[in-house]
C-alpha cells in the first residue's frame, strides 16, 4: 500500500490579505442585512408593499416561498413561533444561509478556499422535503403549513 503525505493534502491558503479575502463575505453579508431591513421596516402583512406570487394568484397554491417575506419580517422583530407559521422551510434556509456564511468567514479567516460540495444525495432530499412541504401545505389537511 502507498501512503500519502497528510500535509500534501491540505488546502494551499488562498491569496491576498484578509481584508481581500474577506471582500465578497462582506459585500454578501451587507445584501443580506439590507434585505432583512427593508422587509423588517415595509410590512408584507399590508397589502400594496410587495408582488403578490404569480402561482398563488392565478392557481390558488402555494409554493414553496409563499410565506416567505412574512417570515422575514417575523424574524427581523424577533417572533420565531411566527416566522415559522409563515414558512417553516424559509426560518430554515435562513439559519442554513447564516451556518454557510460562517463556515464560509472562517475558511476566509484562515486562508482556504469556500469549498461547498454537497452530496449529489443530500440535494436530492432536500428537494424531495421541498417538495413535500409545498404538497402537504396545499392539501386539506396541511392548512397549518400555509402562510
Amino acid at each position: 500500500m502507498r501512503r500519502v503525505n497528510a500535509a500534501s493534502q491540505r488546502a494551499t491558503p488562498a491569496p491576498g490579505s484578509v481584508r481581500q479575502r474577506l471582500a465578497v463575505p462582506g459585500g454578501i453579508l451587507l445584501a443580506a442585512a439590507a434585505a432583512f431591513a427593508y422587509v423588517g421596516t415595509v410590512d408584507p402583512n399590508e397589502p400594496g408593499h410587495y408582488p403578490v406570487c404569480p402561482l398563488l394568484r392565478y392557481t390558488g397554491l402555494y409554493c414553496p416561498g409563499c410565506g416567505g417575506l412574512r417570515s422575514a419580517y417575523a424574524v427581523v422583530h424577533g417572533d420565531p413561533g411566527t416566522a415559522l407559521g409563515a414558512n417553516a422551510v424559509a426560518v430554515l434556509g435562513f439559519l442554513a444561509g447564516a451556518v454557510l456564511w460562517t463556515v464560509w468567514v472562517v475558511r476566509s479567516l484562515r486562508g482556504r478556499p469556500p469549498r461547498v460540495d454537497p452530496k449529489p444525495s443530500l440535494l436530492w432530499v432536500l428537494g424531495s422535503l421541498i417538495l413535500v412541504f409545498t404538497v402537504v401545505r396545499n392539501l386539506p389537511f396541511g392548512g397549518w403549513l400555509r402562510p
